[in-house]
Parts: structure tokens; sequence; C-alpha cells
């Protein structure tokens, strides 16, 4: 099958700068590499495809001979076949950097940095709102501390490869161009390990769980990540560990909702109190509290008691507790209760429309729909 034109493969003009084409180069290789599309042949071939593109585009001599005599001119100096890097190697190479992909340590030893791990964790309002500190048990791989790390049997050491020289990578001379990849024998370790340790095999870490007691800050919400450095799985080879992160998940309150800083609840008020007025005691997180209910309240109408809710995680400033109205209609009633009620609808009734102004700006809203209709 003929091959494609890198540019094509890689989505660019022909003047792209050095920067548009790494940038081309990451986007694919994020979207075909084999661990995201596991056992799809189609997306490796497109990954390993993207990277022949990227080798040739982003050398300046390949690049010449290109552009000048197409395919021909730079006839097999990359892709994946003999000498070709593998499709990790690939990967490292590119996005190391920002994943923590392997990096060369003493001796040219491959070294990688741990996994970060993730827990979620359950919190009541009022530990997210006030802070606290809570101890999580987390599964992780650690050094192992049979060997220190290294792998090897107590009183051994891994041994030089002889291979690459410790250097972890081989090269290859095709033509004129000389290829570099991951050593065959000690798989870009540097070290080979003649003697293994018999707690972790050869691997250097073990799995365990480690208890961490992790300070929430007040004021945490749903979704806010916390990061702890360093606590998150064992690094290889003497690599930086990685980090946990803890993500906040606060549970469902049975009086109060959250928005960002405020608090928001519902007060229950009776008929009486609503037309009348008085006074009620509402819970706030911080004790009880009087709130004044002025005659003739409506349901629905908002109460702000400033400073009531919640501090913010990210500043001084303290949200407020806004209480809704929602006025009770009487159940339950008694005979003598229910006549009551009668006597005080028909002397309202005397009134005219001045006792429910809702009411009669409703029915008036309605007559007229109904008229707009029928004419």
């Amino acid at each position: 099958m003929a091959k494609r034109d890198y540019y094509e493969v890689l989505g660019v003009s022909k003047n792209a700068t050095d920067a548009e084409l790494k940038k081309a180069y990451r986007r694919l290789a994020m979207k075909h590499h084999p661990d995201r599309n596991e056992g799809d042949e189609a997306a490796e071939d497109k990954f390993k495809e993207a990277k022949e593109a990227h080798d040739i585009l982003s050398d300046e001599r390949k690049r010449a001979a290109y552009d000048q005599f197409g395919h021909a001119g730079v006839d097999n100096s990359a892709g994946p076949g003999p000498g070709g890097a593998g499709v990790g190697d690939i990967f490292d190479s590119v996005f190391g950097d920002i994943f923590g992909g392997g990096a060369r340590g003493g001796g040219g030893q491959r070294v990688y940095r741990g996994a970060d791990l993730r827990y979620d964790m359950a919190l009541s309002l009022e530990d997210a709102v006030a802070g606290t500190t809570v101890k999580i048990r987390i599964p992780k791989l650690v050094e192992c501390t049979g060997c220190s790390g290294s792998g090897a049997k107590k009183g051994s050491t891994p041994a030089t490869c002889p291979t690459c020289a410790g250097q972890g990578q081989v090269r290859m001379q095709q033509g004129f161009f000389s290829l570099q990849q991951t050593c065959p024998q000690c798989r870009g370790q540097g070290k080979i390990i003649k003697d293994p340790c018999t707690q972790c095999r050869g691997q250097g870490r073990v799995k365990d769980t480690k208890t961490i007691s992790v300070k929430v800050p007040p004021g945490v919400d749903n979704g806010d990540r916390i990061r702890l450095s360093n606590e998150g799985e064992a690094g290889e080879n003497g690599g930086p560990p990685g980090d946990l992160y803890v993500h906040v998940n606060v549970k469902e309150h049975a009086i109060f909702t959250r928005d960002d800083t405020h608090l928001h609840c519902e007060v229950p008020i009776s008929y009486t109190t609503a037309a009348l007025g008085g006074e009620l005691e509402v819970p706030t997180l911080g004790g009880r509290v009087k709130l004044k209910i002025p005659a003739e309240t409506q349901s629905g109408k908002v109460f702000r008691l400033r400073s009531k809710g919640v501090r913010s995680v990210r500043s001084s400033s303290k949200g407020d507790l806004l209480c809704h109205a929602v006025v009770e209609t009487p159940v339950n009633l008694t005979k003598e209760q229910k006549e009551i009620l009668k006597d005080l609808e028909r002397s309202m009734g005397e009134g005219g429309t001045k006792h429910s102004p809702q009411a009669s700006s409703w029915l008036d809203g309605v007559k007229k729909f109904f008229d707009d209709m029928t004419s």
C-alpha cells in the first residue's frame, strides 16, 4: 500500500512550524495510542504512521529531502521496522515530560515516576464546612524493603547490561542515519538482575496498604480535589513516587442545600404566623437563631441571614443562609376549627379583594385571557 503524504497524515500545511508539527503529532498520538485502543490494529497503524511522519518532518535534513523527493528521498529512515522504536518508547519520548514517563538515571538506567492515585472521600456537610482530618487506607505499590527497590536479592546487585553497556539503548546504522532503540536484552533498564529478590520477585516494588491522614481545609465542596504529593505509587529504579488525589464528595444534608458559599433551607410557617407575623427559631451550622416573620408573609419569600453560610476555601469571604418561607396549610381540622375558618372566609369576603390581592390579580388575568381568545 502506498504511503500517505506525511503532511496529510499530521493534518498540517507544508509550511507548518516545528511547534505546529509537535502539537499535531501529540494530538494524534493521544487519540490512537494502543493503550487507549486495546486490540484495535487500525488505531495502532495510525499511531505508527503519525510517528513516522513526525520523525521525518521534525528533522530539518529529512524534511528537506522529503519535500524535494517525496518518500523516495527518505526511504526507510523512519518507522517501526528493524531498528525502530517500540510503541512504548515512542510514547515516552513524546509524552514523558507530561505524564512522568521514563527518564534516564545514573549510568543511563531508565527510571520511572510512580503512578498517581485517586481516592473518593465522602464528607458530611458539617465536616466540609468546618474542615476536618480523615484517616484513609490506600492500597498501592511501595518500594520493596527487602531489596530497597533494586529488585536484586539482598547481598547482590543488578549487573550492567552487556548489550547496551548500561545505557538502556542501542544504536543501529541504516544508510546515512543512525537509529536508536530500546535495548532488547534489558528492555531499557540498563541493568540485568541475575539473582532477583524473593520478596518482590525482582520488581523492586510490592503491594501494600498505607494509612494516610488527610487534612481537609474548611469550605471544601463537591468536586474539590486535595493533592498529597509523593503519596502515590513508588517509582521504578529510584524514580520519584506519584501523587495521591483525594476527590471530595459532600453528602446530602437533611436540612440544608449548598450553592457555592451560600446555604438554603425551607422554613415551614403556620397559616396564622404568616398572616399575623411572629418569630421562629431556625437552625444554622453555628447554632439556632431567631428569625422575625413579618405579617402578611407569602410562600416563597426569602429571608437572608448574613454570614451564616460557608466560608470559601479560597478566600476569607463567607456566604449567607437563605431561608425560604413555606406557608403550611392546616390539616386534620376539627369541626370547630373548620367553622372558624368559614367565618373568617365570610368576613374576608365582605372586604372585597383587598385581603387577597394576588388572587384577585390572577383572576383578572384569567378573565382577560379568555376574553382575548373569544374576541
